[in-house]
């Protein structure tokens, strides 16, 4: 097949992990026969200091041809919180321009990177949680205003907002193991109880063999830590599944192995890696590649519909950690930390062994 790819790298380490993400679609194609045009474009803050803006109009073009769009991170130290203008809103304008409201996070334990959590193997074992965040309403898009000694975030959403989300997650649970927890805080937050009620409808309505639960935010956060085994997809709000996608990275072994998926009604897809921009480490050669690599699987799987390829690129990521190309992150005790580089030709090699031995 033929598909535009719109490479954005953005900031920090985006670049670095980006370029091996690149390399493996690339060999995707290569091995499998498909032209994947690879463009790349500016976005973040290297756009900011290039084009002034951080999401160019350049970049929206693009991304709007395109048949799915992969990108790096955004973000860092010389864009502060405090900056007129900022990085992060680059990243929201794309997802809202796209219209990409349903972010798939997956989290499962590589049984070679045990050691990597601080959470003991008992707890671990059989972990496979999938987290639908609802990424284009909320806090994160409400009305916002600032006094010197006041500020006012504004949370809504519409009911059909939450409808469409749940629909994606609970499509999600009933090919997966046919459970679904739906995160809210609806003993204090009126937006919650809309939250519940609609998720209560829809699951009854439209997907009767698929298990509902609900459960408050704090408590499974907790939950999370102490029986991960217990969940198979979860949905929630914006700014919930922002908080609970970034702690199941110690159920993966690290934030750097966590890919995403963010999805719309239609248009391509948005797929990054769950990790920031990590200035503190750019440049060196030591950024933990597989969670930009495998956002590589869920392109291929939701955008581009060539499943088999995202299985083997799956299956080629757990062959490079068993083989030990274990970047510094995942890499405990005596192991040998392997840079960005080497992470990513352990998993090129391995997938020229799958095409080799098939």
């Amino acid at each position: 097949m033929r598909a535009l790819i719109a490479l954005l790298p953005g900031d920090g380490i985006g670049p670095e992990v980006t370029a091996q993400a690149a390399r493996v679609l690339a060999e995707v194609g290569r091995l499998h026969g498909h032209d994947f045009e690879l463009r790349q474009a500016l976005v973040g803050g290297v756009a900011i200091d290039r084009a002034g803006v951080p999401l160019p109009a350049e970049t929206v073009a693009l991304c709007r041809d395109a048949d799915a769009v992969l990108l790096g991170a955004v973000g860092g130290p010389r864009w502060g919180p405090n900056a007129p203008i900022r990085p992060e809103q680059g990243l929201l304008a794309l997802r809202r321009t796209l219209g990409v409201f349903a972010n798939l996070r997956p989290s499962a334990m590589h049984p070679r990177l045990m050691g990597a959590s601080p959470l003991k193997p008992s707890v671990l074992r059989g972990v496979d949680v999938l987290m639908v965040r609802e990424l284009t309403g909320g806090i994160y898009f409400g009305e916002k205003r600032r006094e010197p000694d006041w500020a006012e975030d504004v949370c809504a959403y519409s009911a059909d907002e939450i409808a469409r989300v749940v629909r994606v997650a609970a499509t999600l649970a009933k090919s997966r193991k046919g459970r679904l927890t739906s995160v809210d805080k609806a003993n204090v937050l009126e937006t919650s109880r809309l939250w519940r009620e609609v998720a209560t409808r829809v699951v009854r309505d439209d997907f009767p063999g698929v298990q509902l639960d609900h459960q408050l935010v704090d408590s499974c956060a907790l939950r999370l830590l102490q029986k991960p085994s217990e969940y198979d997809v979860i949905v929630t709000e914006n700014l919930f599944g922002d908080i609970l996608t970034d702690l199941t990275a110690v159920l993966g072994g690290s934030i750097g192995m966590l890919p995403s998926a963010s999805l719309g009604l239609g248009g391509p897809g948005l797929y990054e890696p769950v990790h920031g921009s990590a200035p503190d480490i750019a440049g060196k050669g030591v950024a933990n590649p597989y969670g930009a690599i495998g956002s590589v699987a869920l392109l291929l799987r939701h955008s581009l519909r060539l499943t088999p390829e995202a299985r083997e690129v799956e299956a080629a990521i757990a062959a490079a950690l068993e083989a030990g190309a274990l970047p510094a992150d995942v890499a405990t005790g005596s192991e040998r930390a392997c840079s960005t580089s080497e992470a990513g030709d352990a998993v090129l090699r391995a997938l020229a062994l799958r095409k080799e031995t098939r």
